[in-house]
């Protein structure tokens, strides 16, 4: 096995857009036509669209787009961009009358840094698509979704830290398994329990926010949060068994995130099918928690220091 740039899973564009005084962002992942796609979602404030459309009972077999942004709920005008740019381009569900773009947006919580009143739009993400790219490699930290990600949150913003976009592939013969994330959790980002960033001290020392949670001396605030990730590979399933997919790859999450999955997050993991090579499912599953966790690690490495908040090596 070795590893590999996300884009050269293939079968996919990759596009980001940001506005880094305002500290918001969105990215776009562009499928060559129609990508089948899986959902899972275990936080307990999500913010959504066209999501219901990936349920496996749904009648839709696949995406054109998926987008992950910053702006709370405010940003889920930012898949109309999408739409439009998808839409000039000829590419979209034929109803008859129209192709009509299918495009899957799930959006984090950025508010509490830089500007809460300026989110993601369509103007942003059309911005995002038009400079999407198949080429690696794959851009990391404070860029698109990730540009407004912070973690450690328990205490407030004042003790957290700068987090970002994080990614990971790797190959196993011909099969390729890759995860994308935007780290934006109450937690901290853990590598092997040991914190990597997350709630400080009023010194700079890392607290650890498990441990500040049980003894009560704190309590979290609502919303602020979300980490949105996505696993993607070559392999060629259909939407119940990337449903699937992505539910081990979010498996990571526990792993990598302490706490991770409250009612103050919105955490969901989609899972892209974006080639034709037959696979075990199980195998690219725990591929996926591998690169999945790898990937929430390079959120912390790959993030620069921004809006006062430290980062993890800068």
């Amino acid at each position: 096995m070795k590893e590999i740039d996300l884009l050269e899973i293939g079968g996919f564009t990759l596009g980001h857009a940001q506005n880094e005084e305002a500290a918001t962002g969105c990215t776009v992942i562009l499928c060559q036509g129609m990508a089948p796609a899986g959902l899972d979602v275990r936080g307990g404030g999500p913010a959504s669209r066209e999501s219901q459309i990936l349920n496996p009972l749904m009648a839709a077999e696949g995406i054109n787009a998926l987008l992950l942004s910053g702006g709370s709920a405010f940003g889920l005008d930012a898949a109309g961009g999408v739409q439009r740019y998808l839409e000039e381009q000829g590419i979209g569900f034929d109803t008859g009358y129209a192709k009509v773009p299918l495009v899957s947006q799930s959006c984090l919580y950025d508010l509490g840094i830089g500007s809460a009143t300026t989110r993601p739009d369509a103007a942003m993400a059309y911005a995002a698509c038009r400079q999407a790219t198949a080429t690696g490699p794959a851009p990391q930290g404070n860029v698109g979704a990730g540009m407004g990600c912070t973690v450690g949150k328990l205490r407030g913003m004042q003790f957290a830290m700068k987090a970002g976009l994080g990614c990971y592939a790797v190959q196993l013969g011909e099969l390729k398994v890759g995860a994308l994330v935007a780290v934006n959790a109450l937690g901290d980002i853990c590598r092997e329990g040991v914190p990597l960033a997350g709630l400080r001290g009023p010194d700079g020392t890392l607290l650890g926010s498990e441990a500040a949670f049980w003894q009560g001396a704190s309590q979290p605030a609502p919303g602020g949060n979300t980490t949105l990730g996505v696993a993607i590979t070559n392999a060629a399933f259909a939407k119940a068994q990337l449903c699937k997919l992505a539910a081990m790859a979010q498996d990571a999450y526990p792993r990598a995130i302490r706490p991770v999955h409250t009612s103050m997050d919105g955490d969901s993991v989609y899972a892209l099918s974006t080639g034709t090579l037959a696979a075990n499912l199980d195998l690219v599953g725990t591929l996926s928690v591998y690169v999945m966790e790898r990937a929430i690690w390079n959120a912390a490495k790959m993030a620069e220091p921004s809006h006062g908040l430290p980062a993890a090596e800068r």
